[in-house]
Formats: structure tokens, sequence, C-alpha cells
């Protein structure tokens, strides 16, 4: 169980890096609607994970975020789950 484990930050990461890809993404470089629909389709995914997966993956994205040097990446890693859906965004 260890080994797959420790492999779950890579498919996470991707996942990640997916969305964040189509979400900076120039209209020349990808079709908008194309790029809708598959952000749609991955949140879709993610939404549908039984409870002990998505806490795991929330898990993951927060480690991510923590040890991410690059600001971008890390405040996009940080926000992934209040905009996907994945959880509700805290009260301020």
């Amino acid at each position: 169980m260890a080994d797959t484990d420790q492999l779950v930050p890579v498919p996470a990461g991707l996942v990640v890096d997916s969305l964040w890809f189509l979400d900076s993404c120039g209209d020349d470089e990808v079709d908008p609607d194309s790029a809708v629909k598959m952000a749609e389709s991955l949140t879709h995914v993610l939404t549908q994970l039984p409870s002990e997966q998505l806490n795991r993956f929330l898990q993951v994205l927060e480690g991510l975020a923590e040890a991410e040097p690059d600001p971008g990446r890390r405040e996009f890693l940080e926000s992934f789950p209040f905009a996907c859906g994945l959880v509700e965004e805290p009260e301020r």
C-alpha cells in the first residue's frame, strides 16, 4: 500500500496541471469550448470520487501546495478544490 500511496501525488498533480493549462491557454492555443468541456469532465470525475478517495486527493493537493516553490502554481493548487466545487469556500 505504501508504494501506491507514494504515487498518488503524481496523478493528482497531473490533473491540476491539466486544468491549469486549460485555464491559462489563449483562444488561439486551445479552442475555448473544448477547454471548458475538458475542465467540466475532469471536475465531474473528481466530484464522483467516494469520500475517502476525495479526502485523500484533497490531502495530496494540500501537500503539493505546501511544497510548491512557484507562487502561481501554489495559488492554483490552493484554490483548486474551491474552483472545482470539491469543497465549499471558507467563510470569511
